[in-house]
């Protein structure tokens, strides 16, 4: 590994420290430590290995969330306990997102219950200020506060982008901590503005540090800080506990970039001529992950054949959507959706000419049959992948990660607009 020409120190965390790097502008080495706080650091203790567990945590879960489309600060693992990141300007707001109630929200709202589930999530957001203790503030404080960060101001399209985010973050590590039977309870994140470009994308670290963990749902077997955070006593014998939590949490962690089944679309033309078609509908299944497989048959000039491919895909038992695409007389489509339990999508390659007719072909199906149309490439791949995210989580996250980046592009959009009609 090439070493790496380290400056001067950034800033200074009670878990981490960040250094500049002299020939790689607009990035900085964030470096954490073995020491483990609570309270504000009115508890703190040192715990031999802690920074490459704490570090190795946020690789995984940051590779996570940028495989699936989140903008963030993280560039890459360093080191076992040191990661590259671009360089930001923190936003000193901490965003809580909450699936349960439990811990200081019980002692805020007196009267919830524990284990209250929130559907939707619950938000909350606090200032960044140890001599207060953290206050929590409102939207209102927020806006208020006209806070600049980089040399942009937040504002109301600043606070609505880190809330949608927050959301979009939590729910996608949810996801992934579910495949591992285990309920992330409540998280926290920040969010920097890139130094760089401009924009806001998630920063600092998410480790064991920032969540809560309920293996089983079960909150007596919690695995994150909350176990530190209730010793009466702090002894060695407690603290080799309070490590192997976090040593069970980073070894499961790495699971969660694995995909729990794998899937397909198998993409069957009724010609050649529908090639490029089908490329279009593969590139597509391929941003989500997705392979895909494209098969030449015609359900009226051979319907034993493409009776015979189609139970070639159904004996592996791999989950599998089957993409008709076929035009002018579709029969592909009602042939396949007649004689298999998996889904079948129409996606009729159109032209000027036949336009119509190649829509009303693939609408017009028998009675008994499920299978649906869909007119866009594009489109046809989005639906796929939703079918197939049902049992894969990385499918799923992408498909959030792109729900996320669509309305953030939407709403970028009209301030800009905004501010040009002013």
């Amino acid at each position: 590994m090439k070493p790496l020409k380290i400056g001067q120190k950034l800033n200074e965390g009670k878990t981490k420290q960040i250094f500049e790097l002299v020939d790689q502008p607009g990035l900085v080495l964030v470096q954490s430590k073995d020491q483990i706080t609570a309270g504000n650091a009115v508890r703190k203790d040192q715990m031999e290995g802690k920074a490459a567990i704490a570090n190795k945590t946020t690789s995984c879960v940051f590779q996570l969330l940028q495989e699936s489309g989140i903008k963030t600060a993280f560039v890459k693992q360093h080191s076992d306990t040191a990661f590259i990141a671009a360089h930001c300007q923190m936003i000193p707001i901490e965003w809580v997102c909450r699936r349960v109630a439990t811990g200081s929200f019980l002692k805020r709202n007196p009267g919830v219950k524990e284990g209250y589930r929130f559907s939707p999530l619950k938000m909350e957001m606090f200032f960044k200020d140890d001599a207060n203790n953290d206050p929590q503030w409102s939207e209102e404080q927020l806006l208020e506060a006209k806070l600049c960060v980089a040399g942009l101001t937040i504002g109301q399209c600043e606070v609505d982008i880190m809330s949608r985010s927050t959301v979009a973050i939590f729910e996608i590590v949810e996801k992934a901590w579910a495949t591992q039977n285990c309920t992330l309870v409540d998280m926290k994140i920040e969010f920097g503005v890139s130094v760089k470009s401009g924009e806001i994308v998630l920063a600092d670290v998410i480790d064991n540090d920032s969540w809560r963990l309920w293996p089983a749902g079960d909150g007596s077997q919690q695995k994150d800080k909350q176990v530190y955070r209730e010793l009466k006593e702090v002894t060695p014998e407690a603290m080799q506990m309070v490590k192997r939590n976090f040593e069970w949490v980073s070894e499961r962690v790495k699971l969660l970039l694995e995909p729990q089944a794998s899937s397909r679309v198998v993409l069957l033309m009724g010609s050649t001529s529908d090639v490029a078609h089908c490329e279009k509908i593969r590139k597509a299944c391929a941003s989500y992950g997705i392979p895909c497989v494209l098969r030449v048959t015609s359900a009226h000039k051979g319907p034993d054949e493409t009776l015979r491919i189609k139970a070639e895909y159904e004996g592996d038992g791999v989950p599998t959507v089957f993409v008709a695409v076929a035009g002018r007389s579709n029969g592909l489509s009602p042939v396949m959706s007649g004689n298999t339990a998996y889904p079948v999508i129409s996606c009729p390659p159109l032209t000027p000419d036949w336009g119509p007719q190649h829509v009303w072909s693939s609408l017009r199906m028998p009675s008994g049959l499920g299978c649906s149309t869909v007119l866009s490439p594009e489109a046809c791949a989005q639906f796929a992948a939703q079918i197939l995210g049902l049992r894969d989580h990385l499918v799923w996250c992408k498909l959030r990660a792109s729900m996320l980046n669509t309305w953030v592009s939407l709403r970028l959009a009209d301030k800009k607009l905004q501010a040009c009609s002013l």
